[in-house]
């Protein structure tokens, strides 16, 4: 499906379009406008009308955009930014729909129940959003439904104004959109990190330590993404690029502090995780010094009765005793009575 946004200068209102009120080429759009045009999941035949007809782009560029199509096997790009003569290409990984979803039910109060289901660690399933601007376009592209573009878009319809700053402000939309969705997500995780510590404190399981495994995987997977996408986030900061205006540079600063807050999050749960799992072996670990303590303790206060059962257990002919009345209740007695100094040896040396 392919989305046509058009703000024109004349009558400063941002119109839906379609492909066909589109410029021959990108050269032939008016200085004033600027055209939005969103692919999500487009034919081959649409990507070489945008890529190769209206929008030309490097081939180098193409490859990464098509990566998922040409090569699923090897799944999608990490985050980067390029500049290029007369265009800005940036590739972001947003949130996968469903987690996507769930944030934005969470930040409206509603119940979300996808939200149970972390981030994959495999990146064949992480969404790839490839953006390419200049002055008067952008264009997104994706093979996914994504929420972040869906909200921009929602907030240009709202705000016609807003489309007559420039691409690189609608651009900015879906990257503050974007990583809003990561604050549920992020939180999510610190909340099903601080359930697992109270149950490993009360009866550590091994089932506990697959799921915690489990989510120390979801999050070095989102560490990872979270770490190339501030990079490609401060470069933007920065002012490194002509087709950023200098006055849109204060929002890309706020979604980059924004990203910086999660990341940081996301690095404290890693720790965290980290010591959950060291805390994890320890209380197994001193749940079985604590079996085999009481093991021990029962092996070693049997062990002198068996001493006396032995010896009077002995099959010899002349042994004394052996006739006498009260021998068998003497024998009791005596294993009661080392079963009880054994006891009471221990509880004074401590080591009960």
């Amino acid at each position: 499906m392919i989305t046509v946004l058009h703000w024109d200068h004349t009558t400063r209102t941002c119109v839906p379009g379609n492909l066909d009120q589109l410029p021959t080429t990108a050269a032939a759009v008016l200085p004033e406008d600027v055209w939005w045009i969103d692919l999500c999941n487009p034919t081959p035949e649409e990507e070489e009308r945008i890529f190769s007809g209206f929008f030309p782009v490097h081939p180098l560029t193409q490859e990464d955009i098509f990566r998922i199509r040409a090569v699923p096997d090897q799944g999608s790009h990490f985050p980067k930014v390029e500049e290029f003569p007369d265009y800005l290409f940036v590739i972001v990984n947003p949130l996968p729909p469903g987690l996507a979803l769930a944030s934005q039910q969470s930040k409206r109060g509603e119940p979300a129940q996808e939200i149970k289901r972390l981030p994959s660690p495999d990146r064949k399933t992480r969404p790839q959003l490839s953006v390419v601007l200049n002055r008067q376009i952008l264009v997104t592209h994706h093979y996914l439904h994504l929420d972040c573009v869906t909200s921009a878009q929602q907030f240009v319809n709202r705000h016609h104004d807003s489309a007559g700053r420039g691409p690189d402000f609608l651009f900015h939309q879906v990257l503050d959109a974007m990583v809003d969705e990561y604050a549920p997500v992020v939180d999510r995780v610190a909340a099903r990190l601080d359930g697992l510590e109270s149950r490993m404190f009360r009866d550590p399981t091994p089932e506990q330590l697959t799921r915690l495994l489990r989510i120390k995987r979801s999050i070095s997977n989102l560490r990872k993404t979270l770490i190339l996408e501030r990079e490609v986030l401060a470069r933007l900061t920065r002012g490194e690029f002509d087709l950023v205006d200098e006055r849109e540079v204060v929002y890309y600063r706020n979604v980059y502090d924004h990203l910086v807050r999660y990341s940081e999050l996301i690095e404290a749960a890693r720790e965290m995780a980290s010591d959950l799992m060291e805390t994890h072996l320890t209380a197994v670990s001193t749940r079985l010094n604590q079996v085999m303590k009481v093991l021990t303790t029962i092996s070693t206060v049997v062990l002198p009765m068996t001493l006396v059962a032995g010896v009077y257990g002995m099959n010899f002919k002349h042994m004394p005793d052996l006739e006498w009345k009260y021998g068998y209740p003497m024998s009791l007695g005596l294993m009661g009575l080392l079963g009880v100094g054994s006891i009471l040896f221990f509880r004074w040396r401590r080591w009960l």
